[in-house]
């Protein structure tokens, strides 16, 4: 593990911290049983600003080997992210006129939930996916996928060989590089002239202003807002074009980028969104300022509702054995003598014990089993799905409790 004395973006020594959230474990490091007995490793995770460029980052980078080498969230078990997989590629086809003689390209492709909707559609494919498990699921699912880390290094190999692409997609992981330079620079050497690069990350205003504080772990090293992104892909050639928002993950921004050379005129969307941030104060200190004291606020309300329902015998467990779970969990210091257990869909996480406070992860079925009287919501950023998921289990007259912006109970 190190720590920054610099901007990973832009290298500014100016650092202003924001929010500690202590020291916790490894978000995604889900134990076997046989490991619960043994100590295990924490690491510090503390948010500072870089007012030089506006990245919003954490101080301390785990080696992304120990972080991805066996990796257990697999997007398939996401019906709102296949949604909009689906969609966007679906849109990209059409709009780019995508064929055979045509090649998209994925960082971090996990297990082909994107990719697959692009070969459907004819078009040739290649994902790269460092996590040796997922990428052998990916290429068993017939998706072309290179186990290895994507970045500069890889990008002109592939350029060797022949391959560049047209559409290059980066999907929730920009977050997770601590080569932020490198990255992108992989994508200015790989991407054709008149290609596009896609880039979907966690947008920091939504974070700050709803208090997502458990978006925040150890593989995501950065949190970005719209000037923080242009600044980077700036510095490599590349310039943004036109930017969405998107509700995914709590709140999210779609970035279309290509060569500087392309001199596509930016979008009304851009145009709007840059002044928008301006008016916001994205690049001001005084915006961040409050933030610990929200996330302070948030965890005494979280704890002493659920201390409420426990006093009264209700019984509790979790939904969502996601990494912003086990910040959640651990930062609010809320285990087993609240929680009895935690579901989640995936069956690779099933049989497993969050990281830090040990709750058993189960089968969702368990709910309607079982029916404990209130569900804390983990994966609150998948409310809607989730909800429509576990109809049996509210007809029995089960309830959730939604933690972020606040704690509340629907």
């Amino acid at each position: 593990m190190s720590r920054i004395i610099a901007c990973r973006s832009c290298g500014g020594s100016t650092l202003e911290p924001l929010l500690s959230l202590g020291d916790v474990p490894l978000a995604n490091s889900l134990l076997t049983a046989d490991a619960l007995a043994a100590s295990e490793p924490v690491y510090p995770l503390e948010v500072v600003f870089c007012p030089a460029c506006t990245l919003v980052q954490i101080t301390e980078t785990v080696p992304p080997e120990q972080l991805f080498g066996e990796y257990l969230y697999f997007s398939s078990f996401s019906d709102t992210m296949l949604a909009s997989a689906e969609a966007i590629a679906a849109r990209l086809v059409r709009e780019r006129t995508l064929s055979g003689e045509s090649l998209v390209v994925e960082a971090a492709s996990n297990d082909g939930y994107l990719l697959q909707f692009y070969q459907r559609a004819g078009v040739a494919v290649l994902g790269v996916e460092p996590a040796l498990n997922i990428a052998r699921v990916a290429s068993e699912r017939g998706i072309p996928t290179l186990p290895d880390f994507f970045g500069q290094e890889l990008a002109a190999r592939l350029v060797r060989e022949g391959r560049r692409a047209d559409v290059i997609h980066a999907n929730n992981v920009l977050a997770h590089v601590a080569d932020l330079n490198g990255f992108v620079a992989g994508f200015a050497a790989l991407v054709k002239e008149r290609g596009l690069v896609v880039v979907e990350a966690p947008y920091v205003r939504d974070m700050i202003e709803r208090c997502e504080f458990d978006t925040i772990y150890h593989e995501h090293l950065c949190y970005f807002s719209l000037a923080a992104l242009e600044g980077l892909f700036a510095r490599h050639g590349l310039a943004v074009i036109d930017v969405e928002r998107l509700p995914i993950h709590g709140g999210s921004l779609r970035l279309f980028a290509e060569p500087r050379a392309a001199r596509t005129a930016p979008s009304e969307r851009l145009v709007a969104l840059r002044a928008a941030e301006a008016a916001w104060g994205v690049g001001e200190l005084a915006r961040y300022a409050d933030f610990a004291t929200r996330v302070e606020r948030l965890k005494e309300g979280l704890r002493t509702l659920l201390g409420r329902l426990k006093a009264d015998g209700r019984r509790i467990a979790a939904y969502g054995a996601a990494a912003k779970g086990a910040t959640l969990l651990n930062y609010a210091r809320i285990g087993t003598e609240t929680l009895d257990f935690v579901v989640d869909r995936s069956p690779h996480k099933q049989g497993r014990f969050m990281p830090g406070v040990h709750l058993p992860i189960r089968d969702p079925r368990e709910l309607s089993v079982a029916t404990p009287d209130y569900v804390l919501l983990l994966a609150w950023n998948l409310a809607d799905e989730v909800m429509a998921q576990q109809a049996e289990y509210r007809a029995r007259g089960g309830r959730f409790i939604v933690p972020v912006p606040e704690p509340r109970i629907v």
